[in-house]
């Protein structure tokens, strides 16, 4: 939700474009993807589990994309723009090439680094278009802010959709499922009872 918010201040708005959500099938991800559509966002999930299409789609992504059309270094700091607006939660490359993507005056909500914590990229996409490149934590977060966040949340995302993103499991499987976080086979959130 924080993202949205990110996005939402900066000026993004359904009538801009599209906007891309990297990571897509995974919490932060799914969580995106499934606020955006509510408020009436076209959006593109970015996964590197194309297997996880169906479920993307049933949040409400109009398309899913492979991570690997992103993944990959690209040299043009400035490539056909794609995005109104991101939520990326993979960082490296991964956000370079969004931001090189985005349109003018658009914004990409940062908050993760799964594939790293580099940013190989120029000045050129935020000087030539005006691009906004938000740093977006949950740690530091003040209290209205994070109290903001979760009344957005209580209207803006479908509990049918969350419990659709949830999986419950108890501590026993916490080996197991710790296994599966690690070889990124868990998606959406993992609530442990």
């Amino acid at each position: 939700m924080l993202c949205v918010l990110a996005l939402e201040e900066h000026g993004v708005t359904p009538e801009n474009g599209p906007i891309l959500v990297t990571g897509a099938s995974g919490g932060v991800g799914s969580t995106a993807v499934a606020i955006l559509c509510e408020i009436r966002f076209e959006v593109t999930a970015s996964t590197g589990r194309l297997d996880e299409t169906d479920y993307l789609k049933d949040l409400g992504a109009s398309s899913v994309i492979d991570r690997g059309e992103l993944g990959e270094e690209n040299p043009r700091p400035l490539q056909k723009t794609l995005w109104a607006g991101v939520v990326d939660a993979v960082g490296s490359h991964t956000l370079a090439n969004a931001i090189a993507q985005t349109n003018a005056n658009g914004c990409v909500a940062a908050c993760g680094l799964a594939q790293g914590p580099g940013l190989p990229t120029s000045v050129m996409p935020f000087i030539l278009r005006g691009v906004t490149l938000a740093g977006v934590n949950s740690v530091h977060v003040p209290f209205a802010r994070r109290k903001m966040a979760w009344d957005r949340m209580a209207t803006d995302l479908d509990a049918n959709k969350l419990e659709q993103m949830t999986e419950v499991v108890g501590l026993n499987d916490a080996i197991g499922v710790a296994e599966k976080i690690l070889q990124g086979q868990i998606r959406g959130r993992v609530v442990w009872t």
